[in-house]
């Protein structure tokens, strides 16, 4: 047998090359793409989140990918992988955002999930006012209940409510005021998506919005791969632009806001576990 330093050198590796696996389970092979993602996720639990899977997790959430969430150490699961149900593609966009947040402390483990399409379209308002702000429009009001059915059909008991702070009243057109509210299913804001404010009001010295929010940074799949961000559709982000206007990410990519009641696309986020 050649010893390792007969073999000829190369720089690279192609995707489709294969490892020898040694270990308590035998000899085995593994193609470096996948040893790739294995190594990476091998570092820390907390690694997970910074490595873009992109796989096909399915038609459900198995047995053991649930264990994996609850014990939280997601275990072969990884930023952008995706179940297929109910012929939607629901991706993983973050894990444990939310975890010791809240004004009860959230401490089960969980992952961020987020369909990669719009699940239908839906008014902010049906006239063009924030009045009330996100937790006073009609899309909080009625307009997720479409959603939340089609999260709880595809992930059933796994949906988890945690706690959130939400906008309930705006005045001279910035947000006013808001409150904690229990959470099963919601619209994501600009910084969850762009990792900043955009075009939420800004303190002018005098007026200072309420902004208050535990969406205080990126999704970690928005930050990995920012084409996941647009998929050639618009859809509502929950923040207050001024008295008439709401956020939301239109079809071109860019960071852009509308009219509250002109009707778009219905993208919202829910957490999963337990």
């Amino acid at each position: 047998m050649s010893k390792l330093t007969d073999y000829s050198a190369v720089a690279r590796f192609d995707s489709g090359d294969i490892l020898i696996k040694d270990g308590t389970n035998g000899t085995k092979k593994i193609t470096v793409q996948k040893a790739a993602i294995e190594f990476a996720g091998l570092v820390s639990v907390q690694n997970h989140r910074n490595i873009w899977g992109g796989r096909n997790l399915g038609s459900s959430v198995s047995a053991e990918q649930r264990a994996a969430i609850q014990a939280g150490t997601f275990d072969n699961l990884f930023v952008g992988d995706y179940w297929v149900i109910n012929g939607i593609t629901w991706r993983i966009w973050d894990m444990d955002y939310f975890y010791r947040c809240g004004d009860t402390d959230f401490t089960t483990h969980h992952l961020v999930v987020v369909p990669d399409s719009a699940l239908y379209n839906h008014v902010m308002n049906d006239t063009n006012t924030t009045g009330g702000a996100y937790v006073g429009s009609k899309m909080y009001t009625e307009g997720l209940e479409q959603a939340k059915t089609a999260f709880k059909a595809a992930f059933g008991d796994m949906v988890l409510t945690h706690r959130e702070y939400l906008t309930n009243a705006v005045t001279n057109g910035y947000p006013s005021a808001g409150a904690w509210f229990d959470s099963e299913v919601e619209l994501m804001n600009e910084i969850m998506v762009y990792g900043c404010h955009v075009y939420a009001p800004m303190g002018n010295g005098s007026t200072i919005p309420n902004r208050y929010t535990m969406g205080k940074q990126q999704f970690a799949a928005a930050m990995l791969n920012p084409s996941i961000v647009n998929r050639r559709f618009t859809y509502w982000l929950r923040d207050v632009v001024s008295s008439a206007y709401f956020a939301r990410v239109f079809y071109f990519g860019n960071a852009d806001y509308y009219v509250a009641s002109d009707s778009f696309g219905v993208r919202p986020y829910s957490v999963i576990g337990g």
